[in-house]
């Protein structure tokens, strides 16, 4: 299945643990569109020690956000490599700023926005407990550890990471709804925005395709 009537540009929002990363992999996989991630390209240069990895480190370090006329930059760089695909962009823009920057040089199509309630996201998040040194992720209930707190393949402990408790969630939920508020109505002023609403990704899903389905698909 591929993009045939247009080479749609896609932003896909959505609170930390609200899916968006499941969501994102199955619309690239489903509908063989460009993923553009912010968070994975800026990695990916803090990696490799470029110029920009350095720079981005250097805030990141200090507990600062990345400027941005750092980001506008870099992302529209990224973006120019896959001018000509279809993509879905996701982890920018972040502010207005960076969202008008945007349009001037590529304007999206569409806007997708992950609605899930925060004591949806607040619970599921408390209940995921990780093995540091392999990087394996559990959660209570849904992909329960055999043994309690143990990693099923080392048998070593499992800890919960400071920034999953309940009281570190709600507050990057908090910040995250108090900055994005503005890029969402900035975009439902341009009549491209779309929500989505459910608990999981699984209910989210199929209403996603719905809508996309025809826009996507001849």
């Amino acid at each position: 299945m591929t993009v045939t009537k247009k080479l749609l540009k896609l932003l896909i929002l959505g609170a930390p643990a609200s899916g968006k990363g499941t969501i994102s992999s199955r619309i690239v996989k489903k509908y063989n569109v460009a993923h553009v991630s912010s968070g994975d390209k800026l990695r990916d240069h803090i990696e490799k020690q470029t110029d920009l990895g350095k720079e981005v480190k250097k805030y990141l370090n200090e507990g600062k956000l990345v400027p941005d006329d750092v980001m506008i930059k870099f992302m529209i760089t990224e973006l120019n490599m896959v001018k000509d695909k279809a993509w879905l962009l996701d982890g920018f823009p972040r502010t207005v700023a960076q969202a008008d920057a945007l349009w001037k040089v590529q304007p999206v199509d569409v806007v997708l926005n992950l609605v899930v309630p925060f004591e949806v996201i607040i619970d599921r998040v408390k209940n995921r407990w990780v093995h540091l040194p392999s990087g394996r992720v559990y959660n209570i209930g849904f992909n329960t550890p055999k043994v309690d707190g143990k990693d099923d393949v080392t048998g070593e402990d499992l800890v919960q990471r400071p920034d999953d408790k309940p009281e570190a969630v709600r507050k990057r939920l908090e910040i995250y709804e108090s900055a994005t508020r503005p890029v969402i109505a900035y975009y439902k002023d341009k009549n491209i925005l779309k929500e989505f609403e459910g608990r999981t990704s699984d209910e989210i899903w199929p209403k996603v395709t719905a809508y996309l389905d025809p826009i996507l698909i001849k």
